[in-house]
């Protein structure tokens, strides 16, 4: 079974997560920005779920999470529950 890790900072406004998105990719730490900045559960954890099973997550994400590059910041994404920058972490196949 593919399983991922991925961490997300769901947000209500695209414009504030593309501005995120910016700042994790010019060297801010993605899971300062997580707790500060998510409406997710996952925020405690740094936006980090334990692991992503493919076929578990909106099918947006899912997408980024098994078929785009690891160690790259996406988005952001847009699903039902908001505005996503994305970052895929690691894949196991």
């Amino acid at each position: 079974m593919d399983t991922a890790t991925a961490r997300h900072i769901p947000g209500d406004i695209e414009e504030q997560c593309l501005e995120l998105r910016q700042k994790i990719e010019n060297g801010a730490d993605f899971a300062v920005y997580a707790v500060k900045h998510s409406n997710c559960p996952s925020a405690p954890s740094c936006g980090n779920p334990e692991h992503n099973y493919r076929g578990q997550s909106v099918s947006e994400c899912d997408r980024a999470v098994f078929q785009d590059e690891a160690g790259v910041v996406y988005g952001p994404l847009y699903t039902r529950f908001g505005y996503h920058p994305l970052e895929v972490r690691s894949r196991h196949h």
